[in-house]
C-alpha cells in the first residue's frame, strides 16, 4: 500500500457481508503505533457494515511474528482475509532490514499459495514521526487502508 493522500475511491461493501470474516494479526511491539492502526482498521470496517463479531484480533509479540499468526488464521479461523499490523522503525543495526525482508517474504509467500488474501500492514520507517504520521496522522491511516483493501481482495477472491 502506498502512501494515499488523497483517495476518491469509494469505500467498498463486502460482497458477501453474512460471510465476510477478517482476522487481524498486530504485533504488541511498537504498540502504540500499531493499536492506532487497529482502530484504523475497525473503524473502516465499520463503516463497511461489517460486525466486530466478524473480526478476530491476534496479538503477537513482534513484526516477525506477524506471518506465523497469519498462516495460523489461515488455517485455524477461516477468513475472508487476513491483515497484518506492525511497526518497524529504523535504528543503528541491520535488524531492521533483518525484520523488515522476513515478513515481506512471509506474507509474499502467503499471499502466493493463493488461499486467502493477506494484506500487509507492516510500518517500516525511519523515525516513529514517519510511524505516527501513518498511524492516524498527517498522511492518514495505514491500518485503515488495510480495512479497506482486505474488503476488496476478499471480494475479488468471491
Amino acid at each position: 500500500m502506498s502512501t494515499a493522500l488523497h483517495t476518491t475511491s469509494p469505500l467498498s461493501l463486502p460482497q458477501n457481508p453474512a460471510n465476510f470474516k477478517a482476522s487481524i494479526i498486530v504485533a504488541d511491539w511498537n504498540g502504540h503505533i500499531t493499536e492506532a492502526l487497529l482502530q484504523g482498521a475497525m473503524e473502516t470496517f465499520s463503516r463497511a457494515g461489517v460486525s466486530s463479531t466478524a473480526i478476530t484480533v491476534t496479538r503477537v509479540p513482534g513484526s516477525v511474528e506477524l506471518v506465523y499468526g497469519a498462516a495460523r488464521a489461515i488455517r485455524h479461523e477461516d477468513p475472508s482475509a487476513v491483515i497484518v499490523l506492525g511497526c518497524v522503525i529504523k535504528g543503528d543495526t541491520p535488524h531492521f532490514d533483518y525484520v523488515c525482508q522476513s515478513v515481506t517474504q512471509g506474507v509474499t509467500m502467503l499471499n502466493a499459495r493463493g488461499e486467502v488474501p493477506v494484506i500487509f500492514g507492516l510500518l517500516t520507517t525511519l523515525t516513529e514521526r514517519q510511524a505516527l504520521d501513518r498511524a492516524g496522522g498527517s498522511l492518514g491511516n495505514k491500518g485503515s487502508e488495510a480495512a479497506a483493501t482486505a474488503i476488496a481482495m476478499a471480494n475479488l477472491k468471491a
